[in-house]
């Protein structure tokens, strides 16, 4: 059994592209089979080495090796297409010699025969029937010479040893000039399988008006790979028992190209995002804060500080549990790095007042008189001072917040505080207490 995979190196992974080379690696795996990278790069004006190093990039990235083909080698070279016209047009100027083709205007055209039909059995759409009266002669080779997909995708599946083509259902009308080329060429008929097309929450096909589309753009949106590996696994197929977060060990003992369902597949950005927030729950401590220190340094484009990893460590762990991507981040624990503080003027003004003036001058004093600057002595203070000042909690924390990490959206307020320090916790207080 062998699947391959062929995209064209013209643009960055598509999450298409990248969810139809998890279902085939997914299904070599599971049973035993070997799976294939080909670049499918015949568009020389729009193939670029920038998209073919992104495909392969992001496909390792996603989990997804192979054990032939384009960067790992084998026995078809270098698994390009620009590199085997010679094979191509050899084929082509066969079905000419045969009467199968004919010239037409420089070009080559498959001779469709006029009565008969296709048939075939797909895994996801069982029988499939064609009429040839409804196929027309067909290009195979330009007038400049070059193949069209046509030729060159059914020669390379011929050439390669191809046992099943899984692709999407937007090339369903084409299978049958692909199987009559085989035909003509006597070549072991392949199975087929063809996956629905990924569409956005509107029910519309996805594209660019529903947002990013590629990899590597939810990667730089901070998705973790077990997360986007999860959710591709779910866009036309489930393990079963409503199970939604799964790894790759399991996927890859439950998954059947017949499981898969005809229906459009609906990309939810929410839903993904939903689910790489469930990854980064369910991170070990440990683990979240070696990624987490990555993720700041690599935002900071420098190395981190002693103190400032020794104020990260503390609040960490709630931070863990608030952000739905790693970009999210940086952002909630910038008021602990050694950065420029800037506390945003809007978020200030509508917090500060009177009351709130009154009473940060009171827990500031407080804090200063604290041998044990700790969590539960800091919550003790903020929450006693309410009390004698008969102050509403969100006036009071409120302010609080803002004046300390510089915005209202932070972690959660005492552990704040506490891994920000006391004496950086009262020279905050005292900048905002004058800023009334």
């Amino acid at each position: 059994m062998k699947l391959r995979i062929a995209p064209s190196p013209t643009g960055k992974l598509h999450i298409g592209n990248a969810r139809t080379a998890l279902f085939n690696w997914l299904y070599a795996k599971a049973n035993n089979g070997t799976f294939l990278v080909r670049i499918d790069d015949t568009d020389t004006e729009r193939s670029t080495e920038e998209f073919k190093n992104d495909i392969i990039q992001n496909f390792r990235w996603l989990g997804i090796d192979w054990d032939e083909g384009v960067d790992v080698g084998g026995p078809h070279g270098e698994y390009k297409q620009s590199l085997r016209f010679e094979r191509y047009q050899e084929v082509a100027n066969q079905l000419l010699s045969e009467g199968l083709a004919y010239e037409d205007d420089g070009a080559v055209r498959f001779k469709v025969p006029d009565n008969g039909s296709i048939e075939f059995k797909d895994y996801v759409r069982g029988d499939m029937s064609f009429n040839l009266s409804d196929v027309e002669d067909f290009v195979i080779l330009r007038s400049d010479k070059s193949p069209t997909y046509h030729l060159a995708s059914t020669i390379d599946d011929i050439d390669y040893g191809i046992t099943i083509i899984a692709r999407g259902e937007d090339i369903l009308s084409s299978t049958p000039k692909h199987i009559l080329i085989m035909q003509a060429l006597n070549s072991d008929l392949p199975d087929f399988c063809h996956l629905p097309l990924l569409f956005g929450p509107d029910g519309k096909k996805l594209s660019k008006r529903h947002g990013d589309t590629s990899v590597e753009a939810f990667r730089d949106k901070g998705i973790l790979q077990e997360a986007m590996f999860n959710y591709l696994c779910l866009l036309g197929w489930s393990p079963g028992n409503d199970l939604e977060k799964f790894d790759s060990e399991l996927a890859v003992e439950k998954f059947d190209f017949k499981d898969v369902l005809p229906n459009s597949a609906i990309f939810d950005e929410k839903k993904l995002l939903w689910l790489n927030g469930l990854y980064i729950r369910s991170t070990n401590e440990e683990d979240f804060e070696k990624t987490a220190i990555n993720q700041i340094e690599n935002d900071l484009s420098r190395t981190l500080f002693t103190d400032e990893l020794n104020r990260l460590t503390k609040i960490l762990p709630s931070v863990q549990e608030r952000i739905e991507t790693l970009n999210d981040l940086t952002p909630q624990v910038l008021f602990l790095l050694d950065e420029p503080f800037v506390v945003n003027s809007e978020e200030w003004d509508s917090v500060n007042s009177t009351e709130a003036q009154s009473y940060l001058e009171n827990i500031r004093e407080k804090f200063k008189d604290l041998e044990e600057f700790s969590l539960e002595n800091i919550e003790l203070i903020m929450r006693e001072t309410l009390k004698d000042l008969d102050l509403k909690t969100k006036v009071g924390f409120q302010a609080t917040r803002v004046a300390v990490t510089g915005t209202k959206i932070s972690p959660p307020l005492f552990e704040s505080i506490h891994s920000l320090g006391k004496e950086a916790s009262l020279a905050r207080l005292a900048e905002t207490i004058e800023k009334l």
